[in-house]
């Protein structure tokens, strides 16, 4: 039997980060004072990794460090490896302040600092920020001054206990990787995200407009405020003026203020097929003169989630199909740009999905700018998350086992959430808010703590936003499901809750560990196995009162578990399609799949780049540069020769510098004939790109950089080149931990004369096993004769250089399972400790990669790990 329905929400609109950024219409007053200006801050920063004594002062010499501009990662260039740094980041920037009336007030907007952030202006400490998230304000008017002003950010990415998330599989790479904003505003002001819309009592015909602005008074003196706001559609016209209204405010008060329009008559609705926004303009006036204007963009649309029906948007039934998304990307990890995250949207909507699951933590504030402009409905999801345990400190319980950090972890989750709904509170293209993923994967004693932990978050959703529900995520164990408004089940849930008695959907199904180009199917995982689906008929699963499904995952990403596991998206981390995504876009929006490149006789390389600008040269804008494989007639092929893409001139910049070499057995990947990487600028210009491979005609192509400084050749610094190579943590001896392997006995697939298997682990660096010179499989075994929970493994080559190769382990059932992988060139020194997931066996096999003009061979092979048994 089903429940009533639990919730039923009519519209609420948006606010943005966005909002602020009018800076074009920049309006002054009779004084000539500008009443607000929002000024891009991604520009001109200094970098170093590490701990750095003193980088706080004003007077700290910092000529040293690297150039940098935001969005930026400690972890750049990052191509989906397992480990990264942990640890201080360091960012110092110098800029410059007119001499201006009094009373002005002056404000840093971070989007987002992961994960424990401490800004300093002029050598004063003026905001600390754990979470690394949701985005905050740092009011910087005490420490400025006229003229020379420096501003330094300590950023740290280390795991805690206190501090959520405990525990993911994606990765958590540090940095200022999201834009900042230099904020001007006079004393009398609507704060940082300051303003509420919602639409009460709107139908088709009708709908009111009410807004609650923030109005904050930093002047000595005591403020009589007058508040005017207009609401203006997507043509520029007004369709509703509100009841003024006036507040007195005393010195440092902040009062909230609500006004209420008459009803616009038939407004145009938001939708996925028509995503129109209007605006709320509010201007703040003091005795007759402007001190502020404030515009908020929001949505009218109104939507039901119901246990019995399913979801409803604007009165019509929507079952929604969406994907899940992660948020990092090739080569720039998670500092991406807004036009990235642009890109990332269209692309599912092209697919014909309506729906996107932020998961499993807020992401950029643009990004539902961009759902809202393009047309998504989307789940913004708080980062309270547990998964199944790694050896990676984000393995860790969901809830703390530590009774004393229970109140700590408990306020900085309702901090976190607190903020993503203040940043997002006026999207109308968010349908609901999520409490969580998957919190049962925690220490069983603290489930109990869980628990009370999402009641808490979703009383804490109620009060906060009143117009959305709230929903908890990941929900098929632990009976946590109805615990909030919604619940959304993940893989087997869809068939062990078809009927659950509240409004649910499939939040995740799929999980297809695939690489480009990958299989032409759904992949449906266990959605075909709800109780009463027909798994002869597709669809059959999509049931009267489920309200959608949504599929894991829409993008590759980076994880600490590994690059399968991060794999499974329809689309690859460079942004190019597998095939999967054009069975869905054929699906959904009836776009036949395109002709797949075959194996041909290669002739050229193409450049084709997503756009033909680059719009702003401030690291909001890039484009997507793609290199394909072609024949003589100009087909594509699915050849995967090695390829070099170089800037030839001008000021665009890879992830890795001025060039990038893709090939088809490293990290950074050519594929199916195609590989991909986004190219970001900070100067205006035209840049010219090449593409190169031995026997083939060079691909060329150009791009053009508008709004920004102008590129001098000559005189312009050029990015700096970053070559890649995948983070190798500091090895750690763990305690408990013994050394195997000296003396054991040893098998190879060949040994070449006087270099026998046995030299691999005799104690002897300057002796090596070898193959003889017809194997190709080059590989020696080393039988431990006991059972190792093996932790590392020393490896040394004859000689430093490029040597790739892959470990396996042998299982107590007889499987070999990888240990650890480094591609040619990874790594080129002559010995390397890796660390290794804990695994379990006694038999030890490695396979060599040998780069031309080396000696193939081992000298060593050294164990390190725990012993299990004799």
């Amino acid at each position: 039997m089903r429940l009533p329905t639990l919730f039923a929400v009519a519209a609420a609109a948006l606010l943005t980060l966005g909002a602020l950024a009018w800076t074009p219409s920049a309006k002054a007053t009779p004084a000539g004072q500008t009443l607000r200006t929002r000024a891009n801050f991604n520009e001109g920063w200094r970098f170093e990794l590490g701990k750095v004594d003193g980088a706080e002062r004003a007077d700290f010499d910092d000529s040293s460090w690297e150039s940098v501009g935001l969005p930026h990662s400690f972890s750049i260039p990052y191509f989906r490896a397992p480990s990264f740094y942990t640890g201080d980041g360091w960012y110092r920037k110098t800029f410059t302040l007119p001499s201006g009336p009094t009373g002005r007030r002056y404000s840093l907007e971070f989007e987002g600092a992961f994960q424990d952030a401490r800004v300093y202006v002029n050598g004063v400490e003026l905001a600390h920020h754990r979470g690394g998230y949701t985005g905050f304000p740092v009011d910087i008017t005490p420490a400025v001054r006229p003229g020379r002003n420096i501003v330094a950010v300590k950023v740290n990415n280390d795991w805690s206990a206190t501090l959520a998330p405990r525990a993911g599989e994606h990765v958590f790479s540090g940095g200022l990787y999201r834009d900042v904003w230099l904020v001007s505003t006079d004393a009398v002001h609507v704060p940082w995200t300051g303003t509420r819309v919602t639409t009460p009592d709107l139908s088709a015909a009708a709908g009111k407009v009410k807004v609650e602005t923030e109005v904050s008074n930093s002047d000595a003196a005591s403020a009589y405020v007058d508040i005017k706001t207009r609401i203006v559609d997507d043509k520029g016209s007004v369709v509703a003026v509100m009841p003024e209204a006036h507040v007195r405010l005393a010195p440092g008060e902040t009062k909230i203020v609500s006004q209420m329009s008459a009803p616009v008559k038939r407004p145009r609705l938001w939708s996925p097929d028509t995503p129109v926004l209007y605006h709320a303009v509010t201007l703040l006036s003091v005795k007759g003169r402007e001190r502020d204007r404030f515009e908020t963009e929001f949505g009218f649309r109104w939507f039901k989630w119901t246990a019995e029906q399913g979801f409803f948007l604007n009165g019509e039934h929507l079952y929604f199909r969406g994907a899940n998304a992660h948020q990092d990307q090739a080569g720039w990890g998670d500092a991406v740009t807004n036009g990235a995250i642009e890109r990332d949207v269209q692309i599912l909507k092209d697919a014909g999905f309506d729906f996107i699951r932020g998961s499993h933590y807020p992401h950029d504030p643009h990004f539902a700018e961009s759902t809202d402009k393009l047309g998504m409905l989307f789940l913004s999801e708080a980062p309270f998350w547990g998964t199944a345990g790694f050896s990676n400190p984000w393995g860790a319980s969901a809830y703390p086992t530590d009774p004393a950090e229970f109140a700590a972890f408990d306020t900085n989750v309702k901090q976190q959430l607190t903020e993503m709904i203040r940043i997002n509170r006026n999207h109308p293209s968010i349908i609901a808010w999520g409490m969580d993923n998957e919190v049962f994967f925690t220490a069983k004693d603290t489930l109990p703590q869980a628990r009370r932990l999402l009641k808490e978050m979703v009383a804490l959703t109620h009060e906060l936003d009143p117009t959305r529900p709230a929903s908890i995520d990941g929900a098929q164990r632990g009976d946590i499901d109805k615990l909030g408004d919604i619940a959304g089940y993940n893989g087997d849930g869809a068939s062990l809750f078809p009927d659950p008695g509240i409004p649910n959907f499939v939040a995740e199904y799929g999980s297809m560990m695939t690489e480009r180009p990958g299989v032409y199917e759904p992949g449906w995982d266990d959605l075909p196995n709800t109780p009463g689906a027909d798994k002869t008929k597709e669809g059959s699963w999509r049931l009267p009162w489920r309200s959608g499904e949504v599929i894991w995952a829409g993008f590759d990403h980076g994880s600490i578990a590994g690059k399968k596991f991060g794999g499974m998206g329809l689309i690859d981390y460079f942004r190019l399609p597998k095939r999967q995504y054009y069975w869905y876009r054929n699906a959904y929006a009836h776009i036949p799949p395109p002709v797949w490149p075959v194996e041909g006789t290669p002739a050229a390389l193409r450049i084709t780049t997503s756009s033909p600008v680059i719009r702003r040269a401030d690291g909001t804008d890039d484009v997507q540069v793609i290199v394909s494989v072609v024949d003589a007639q100009g087909r594509r092929l699915s050849n995967s020769p090695a390829v070099r893409l170089a800037i030839e001139s001008g000021p665009g910049e890879l992830p890795t510098g001025r060039s990038i070499d893709f090939t088809p057995d490293s990290d950074i990947l050519i594929r199916d004939g195609e590989a991909a990487i986004t190219m970001r600028s900070w100067q205006a210009g035209i840049t010219r790109l090449r593409a190169t491979s031995p026997g083939l005609k060079d691909g060329v192509a150009t791009v053009r950089t508008l709004n920004g400084p102008p590129f001098i050749p000559g005189v312009t610094p050029l990015a700096a080149d970053r070559p890649y190579t995948p983070y190798a943590p500091p090895v750690h001896a763990r305690p408990g931990d013994s050394v195997f392997g000296l003396s054991n006995p040893t098998f190879a697939s060949s040994s070449a004369p006087g270099h026998s298997s046995r030299l691999v682990n005799d104690g002897s660096p300057g002796t090596w096993w070898a193959p003889a010179s017809d194997d190709t499989q080059m590989s020696v075994t080393l039988d431990m004769e006991r059972v190792v929970d093996v932790h590392a493994l020393t490896l040394t080559f004859p000689k430093a250089g490029p040597y790739g190769f892959v470990a396996e382990i042998q299982d107590m059932q007889g499987n070999w399972e990888k240990l650890v992988e480094q591609i040619q060139g990874q790594d080129t020194s002559a010995v390397r400790t890796v660390e290794t997931e804990v695994h379990e066996g006694r038999l030890i096999r490695v396979q060599l990669r040998v780069p031309p003009g080396y000696p193939a061979g081992l000298a060593e092979l050294q164990i390190r790990g725990e012993l299990r048994t004799n």
